[in-house]
């Protein structure tokens, strides 16, 4: 059998063994690791153009967050500033309202003292009246003498007087 004859195979197949190995050594150097490393290259260029996309992406939007605050920082303050407006004027509008309310009132208290102050001094003269009526009365009667009416009357202011 010519396959158990090893004394004549052994150099004939390292021959074509090594052959085939840099045959096919160089054809996968030369012609598919050049490939490779293109796709390779391909590949980290788009990750880093990706990175750099979205380092870019990432400022943009902390320079938006930025401005976003910056905004809202300044409408709340022109919140603040229009909601302390509305209460200064809500506070003049009722201030205004609260002094004419007031001068309202005093009017209505002066006119009420007036009509007081006139129904005390008709009560007062409706009272002399009476006050010199009745002294006369009493007088007449005690005295059976009618007294003059002036008389009574000086008396009756003397007395209304204390």
């Amino acid at each position: 059998m010519p396959q158990f004859d090893f004394t004549n195979v052994f150099w004939p197949q390292l021959f074509w063994l090594a052959l085939f190995f840099i045959v096919l050594y160089f054809g996968i150097v030369r012609l598919t690791l050049p490939r490779l490393g293109k796709v390779m290259d391909e590949r980290a260029a788009k990750i880093d153009g990706d990175l750099e996309a979205a380092r870019a992406a990432k400022e943009s939007a902390d320079e938006l967050t930025e401005r976003y605050r910056a905004e809202l920082e300044k409408s709340r303050d022109e919140a603040r500033g229009n909601i302390a407006a509305a209460k200064a004027e809500a506070a003049k509008a009722s201030e205004a309202r609260l002094a004419k309310a007031e001068a309202d009132s005093a009017a209505k208290i002066d006119a009420a003292e007036a009509r007081i102050a006139d129904a005390t001094a008709k009560a007062h003269e409706s009272l002399r009246g009476v006050a010199i009526e009745g002294a006369q009365a009493i007088i007449a009667k005690l005295t059976n003498n009618q007294p003059s009416t002036d008389a009574v009357s000086g008396a009756v202011d003397a007395a209304m007087a204390r």
